[in-house]
């Protein structure tokens, strides 16, 4: 959901008050397009506002939105692929999506416009989170705009949210820990996922007391949350003021990262082509990463491109950078000069344990020679590093077999470390 937010304003259903419905991926597995908490907006003349699957079941979404509009009740919607039926709506790629889809509506309880227009006045760079209910017997959201610090335990909207009208209950306070457990390291590192928690005796239907009759049916539907946060963008710091830094600045922006490009030479820093990086700053880079980190403006998320390519700078910014827990840490040379850099660093007292974790020299691969190719090696580790389940060794996915997608899809910079290979390059 968080996705749309930038498009909310702008697109017309919303801004002239049509009624909507807001389909979402709660269920993913195999090879699919999108994510897990990926949404469309439906409005109920047929506009559509995102995408869930890149055309392969947008239509029979929109039918099943357009009905729920009209019935005024949620609904499930499940999509695969079948052989047996080749005019079936599925996915042709294979994979499985199971579609939540809710009209968006002012009853108590559901979830409302007003609640995506709180999330579109934050602005695409800012810390934000939503908890939606999503199971039969619970509706409605919760907007978390300090995603970092929020506390489960004393937010009386979550408490809404999960049904509990008697908080001071033994069940209630069960039913808070074993949401907090699972919803605040969600929060704290800007993911998304679908919580599940039993519901205590007697809160739930507090709550909700037409649900007894079917929990008594069907025993009880555990309460269904979906978590999406989003943190500030990590940082991405790129120290070395030349081609190669100038190539990576926009391809890292894209990536999400919030680029500072460092150099310790005012002429080479001061050129017009580094003004697009979110910060410039001339200063000896190991000084500025150490101050930073001093600062607490450095964390684990923190990704350090190396880029100078000259002793007297790499070596004393490589020993700070790998007393850190950062995300990644790359450095540009030849095999030559990380055999001599990885010498120095040795006699310097770093460990070997730290050394592990140096990406040296930078990027995959791929062949690259031209600094935006080389941007692209870099850019496709800094991809590759962010998931447990891939491969840093570049490969083409036309040699591969089976699901396309082996781990979580991740939607943006998080934390991993690997190490990779990089061609001899002519300029070292």
């Amino acid at each position: 959901m968080l996705d749309l937010m930038p498009s909310l304003k702008e697109w017309q259903p919303a801004a002239t008050g049509q009624r909507c419905a807001v389909a979402t991926v709660v269920g993913a597995g195999g090879s699919v397009p999108r994510p897990l908490g990926t949404s469309m907006l439906v409005s109920e003349a047929g506009e559509v506002l995102g995408s869930l699957s890149g055309g392969c079941v947008e239509g029979a979404v929109v039918e099943a939105a357009l009905a729920a509009m009209h019935d005024g009740g949620t609904r499930r919607e499940f999509f695969g692929y079948s052989t047996e039926d080749a005019f079936a709506v599925g996915l042709t790629c294979g994979g499985e999506l199971e579609i939540h889809i809710e009209p968006l509506g002012s009853a108590p309880g559901g979830l409302r416009l007003e609640s995506l227009r709180a999330l579109a006045g934050h602005g695409p760079a800012s810390a934000l989170a939503l908890i939606r209910r999503m199971d039969a017997h619970g509706g409605g959201a919760v907007v978390i705009p300090d995603p970092a610090s929020f506390l489960v335990a004393s937010s009386a909207e979550l408490a809404a949210l999960l049904g509990l009208a008697s908080v001071g209950t033994p069940e209630a306070r069960r039913l808070r820990l074993a949401a907090a457990a699972q919803l605040e390291p969600l929060l704290r590192g800007g993911r998304t996922g679908l919580v599940r928690l039993a519901p205590p005796r007697g809160c739930l239907h507090e709550a909700n007391p037409g649900a007894a009759a079917q929990t008594a049916e069907i025993g009880p539907e555990p309460i269904t949350l979906l978590v999406e946060s989003r943190l500030t963008p990590a940082r991405l710091l790129i120290f070395g003021a030349n081609d190669f830094g100038a190539a990576l600045l926009p391809a890292a922006q894209l990536l999400g990262y919030h680029v500072t490009l460092c150099d310790a030479r005012p002429a080479f820093a001061g050129q017009s082509r580094f003004a697009g990086a979110d910060q410039v700053v001339t200063a000896w880079p190991h000084r500025y990463l150490a101050e930073e980190n001093a600062a607490g403006r450095i964390d684990a998320r923190t990704v350090a491109c190396i880029l100078t390519h000259d002793p007297k700078f790499d070596i004393p910014l490589l020993e700070t950078a790998l007393s850190l827990d950062l995300a990644y840490v790359g450095a540009m040379g030849s095999r030559r000069s990380h055999r001599q850099r990885v010498d120095s660093l040795l006699a310097a007292g770093v460990p070997a344990e730290a050394l592990s974790r140096l990406h040296s020299p930078i990027g995959l691969d791929l062949g690259a020679v031209t600094p935006a190719e080389v941007a692209v090696s870099i850019t496709a580790e800094l991809v590759a590093s962010r998931s447990a389940g891939a491969s840093v060794q570049a490969s083409s996915l036309k040699d591969g077999t089976g699901p396309i997608h082996t781990g979580p899809i991740h939607a943006g910079p998080t934390h991993h470390v690997n190490t990779t290979q990089h061609q001899e390059t002519p300029w070292t």
